[in-house]
């Protein structure tokens, strides 16, 4: 049995949720973000509790088809943006196409409709809030930061981050106390 779970964005996550399934003592297969695969199924005590369990942590079990897709995009981008030091540029569109198996326009109408926003927009959101962790880490340049998140130029970079937060770069690292938005709210 699979339980698609909303909110599930990070590494945290997935030790929080396998803490609460053990606690419940429900087996586990598989955990990646947003997923999880049961050894058996649960009755629908088990579930029910278990969703409340889950509500009160900020986590939901997904029933539908259309919001697993939705989530399934969202932790694609996260894990893409957040979890991956890839060398290679990755055509976003053809990631998604791929990986949930439907086509680009689907999935971006699909998103667009449900969350109000473009699969791109989400997209830009994403790397705007990790160039703002690499910022605040202050270990990298801005044309370190602009090569890792594949960004053509620092100047590209610099513009983008300005349009989304109203900040320059420069001036976002010196006043960059609460200014990070946690990743499920973005």
């Amino acid at each position: 049995m699979t339980l698609f779970i909303k909110n599930m964005v990070c590494n945290r996550c997935i030790m929080v949720i396998q803490n609460e399934l053990d606690k419940l003592g429900v087996g586990v297969k598989n955990i990646k973000l947003g997923e999880v695969t049961l050894e058996k199924e649960l009755t629908s005590e088990e579930r029910e509790h278990l969703n409340k369990t889950l509500l009160s942590l900020g986590f939901e079990i997904i029933d539908d088809k259309k919001s697993r897709i939705i989530e399934k995009i969202k932790n694609l981008i996260i894990n893409l943006v957040h979890h991956q030091d890839s060398e290679t540029k990755i055509n976003l569109s053809e990631l998604l196409s791929n990986k949930l198996h439907h086509d680009y326009n689907y999935l971006s109408n699909l998103f667009s409709e449900v969350e109000g926003t473009t699969i791109e927009k989400y997209f830009i959101a994403q790397k705007i809030e990790k160039v703002k962790e690499l910022l605040v880490y202050d270990e990298l340049s801005l044309s370190e930061i602009a090569f890792r998140l594949h960004y053509s130029s620092v100047a590209y970079l610099s513009n983008q981050f300005k349009k989304v937060t109203g900040l320059t770069p420069s001036h976002f690292k010196k006043i960059r106390k609460d200014k990070r938005t946690p990743l499920d709210e973005v």
